[in-house]
């Protein structure tokens, strides 16, 4: 009889074999019923159940490196990539939402893509709602009513959902619109509060979820574009305005490549000129000449580089990382439990980053599961990218 190491307390299986099976169910994408037959051909006798629990269950410091990951990732980034898409748990419909960059990707799966989703899940983890000149300076942006924004003229705290909901009920706040205004300008209070700072961009595919006040938004080019191109012309007048636009936009997209590398004043004006005149002119097209309008809408959310040259002009990244996430899905359909939804955004969140930083998710699991603990934390590393020692 003897001691068992530390790395094998809990399981009878040794940190390697754990560190494959992880590594074949969430980079390889192997099904867990392709995992145990792969398993019974090199002798390892394994359960279902057994194999089920390697996989889902006893990841907590996984799950607490990914939620440090986020709070890092938003504290060093001047932008984030956003993006989701359908999550079935349960047997029912829901939502993966991406947060990432080029120093991070993050997962979180939820029941909601809405607005208010996208603010408490960008809160890492803090659970405090908070009354002050942001929370107030919000709700008037988004038009709360001034009987109902009086009613949160003193600057408070609230530690928990279900001490700020009290609140609401005790103001009086009767409608499904008001109390939703008012929670999302809390949870705006919150994340400045916690230190994610009013300068950091979003840059997103225009989904009203991702638009938040308070923020700076950004918008991809190439799902702006893509408005123009779907459209359907009906005669062949209509179809050379359409290819005539395209080709502007397309040449006025490369000019604005050109801008990050160099950007300068003289530039700046010319391209924001031209814009005027690409997405203002009249057509003889009228569909083409309302989506050129809705474009022009969007011009400071798809100019936003002439000022902040360092953000992407494109949502490619998000994209690129989600799909990992859409595999998966297409592989394993619809997660059966808390502990394996959360395991599946944690491992997902933990390879795409591992990747980022030029790290083997081999090695890291490895490192991880066996304690050795020869890797830094993902956070510090995503903190060491961010900032190089000179």
């Amino acid at each position: 009889m003897g001691e068992l190491p530390a790395a094998v307390r809990g399981s009878h299986f040794d940190p390697e074999l754990r560190s494959y099976i992880l590594l074949q169910y969430y980079q390889q994408h192997a099904s867990q019923q392709l995992i145990l037959k792969e398993l019974a051909a090199f002798g390892v006798q394994i359960a279902a159940g057994q194999l089920n629990r390697l996989i889902t269950e006893g990841q907590e410091s996984f799950h607490a490196e990914k939620a440090e990951m986020l709070r890092v990732g938003l504290a060093v980034s001047s932008y984030i990539n956003v993006d989701d898409t359908a999550a079935r748990h349960q047997g029912q419909n829901g939502y993966c939402t991406h947060i990432g960059n080029e120093l991070f990707a993050w997962f979180a799966s939820t029941e909601s893509k809405s607005r208010l989703n996208f603010l408490e899940l960008r809160r890492a983890g803090h659970t405090d709602y908070v009354i002050d000149a942001a929370a107030r300076a919000y709700m008037q942006h988004q038009k709360l009513p001034q009987a109902q924004l009086r009613r949160f003229a003193a600057d408070r705290a609230f530690a928990a959902q279900a001490v700020w909901a009290a609140h609401l009920r005790t103001r009086g706040l009767a409608t499904e619109r008001h109390r939703r205004l008012a929670t999302e300008g809390a949870l705006v209070a919150s994340l400045l509060r916690h230190g994610v700072s009013p300068e950091l961009v979003i840059l997103s595919d225009d989904a009203g979820q991702f638009n938040v006040a308070g923020f700076l938004n950004a918008l991809c080019w190439i799902h702006a574009e893509r408005t123009i191109h779907t459209l359907l012309p009906f005669s062949d007048a209509n179809r050379a305005a359409q290819a005539a636009v395209r080709s502007q936009i397309w040449q006025f997209y490369p000019d604005l490549k050109a801008f990050k590398c160099t950007p300068s004043d003289a530039q700046k004006r010319s391209l924001a000129t031209r814009f005027d005149d690409i997405f203002t002119q009249q057509t003889c097209f009228q569909t083409l000449t309302l989506a050129l309008k809705r474009i022009h809408a969007n011009k400071t959310e798809l100019l936003l580089v002439l000022e902040r040259p360092e953000i992407p002009l494109h949502n490619n990244l998000s994209e690129n990382d989600i799909r990992d996430y859409v595999k998966k899905r297409k592989i394993s359909a619809t997660t059966r439990s808390e502990a394996g939804r959360a395991a599946r955004d944690t491992f997902l969140s933990l390879k795409k980053t591992c990747q980022k930083l030029g790290i083997s998710f081999w090695h890291y699991l490895q490192d991880r599961l066996a304690r050795q603990n020869h890797l830094p934390p993902l956070p510090l590393l995503i903190r060491t990218a961010a900032h190089p020692p000179s």
